[in-house]
Order: C-alpha cells, then structure tokens, then sequence
C-alpha cells in the first residue's frame, strides 16, 4: 500500500467481502478445518475450492474455513450457503469440491450424491 487510493481499493474489496455475510447476498462455501477436517483431508478440499472459483472467474463467491462442524466422521465437510439455504457435502476431496463448484455454484445444479442428506438414507 503506497497511496491513498491503495487504501481505498482495499477497504471497497474487504466491504464486499463482508457483505458476502448475509446469507441472502452471494454465495460462501465454508470447509471445516478443524483437526479432525485436517486430518481427513480438507487443507486441498480448501485449496481446490479457492482455486477453482478463481478459475472459474465467479463474483460474489466466498471461500472461507471454520472450525468443527460436528459431523466428525463424514469429515472433510463443506457447507454451501446461497439464497439463504445451507447444503452440506460430505466426505469431500478435491475433486469433488471441484465439481461442486462448478456445478452447484456455477450451474446452480447441487450434487445430491456428495450430500449429508443422500450419505444418510
């Protein structure tokens, strides 16, 4: 940051960024990287996601991590939240997360077969 108008554009890019908070605006995809997440894998799930969005050139599409999200053993888990709707994935690879981005963000198409709800039955 060298000039008044670094700062700005920095502080204009963190305030989109928190807008993104309110479920009803954008779309963030959350990966559980508490130990247990790490353990299983969800360091590149995280990767892949942030690169994946970045390839793919998607705006108002947030890629963030949390801690537990208490669903231990379907870890790594990823939480899709969009239009004020939550979609869990679970037991997710990069690979995985690659698609869901591209299918369910990108598309609008979620990928029933990743999801807690389809794990379970």
């Amino acid at each position: 940051m060298k000039t008044i108008a670094d700062l700005k554009s920095i502080k204009e890019r963190m305030i989109s960024q928190l807008s993104l908070r309110d479920d009803d605006k954008g779309t963030r995809v959350v990966v559980g990287m508490a130990t247990c997440g790490i353990a299983a894998g969800a360091r590149p799930v995280l990767n892949a996601a942030t690169e994946e969005v970045a390839r793919l050139g998607l705006k108002d599409v947030m890629v963030t991590q949390t801690g537990c999200i208490g669903i231990c053993q379907y870890e790594p888990v990823v939480e899709v939240f969009q239009g004020g709707e939550k979609t869990t994935y679970i037991r997710m690879t990069a690979d995985k997360v690659k698609r869901v981005i591209d299918e369910h963000i990108a598309q609008n198409k979620p990928v029933v077969e990743y999801t807690f709800g389809f794990e379970a039955k």
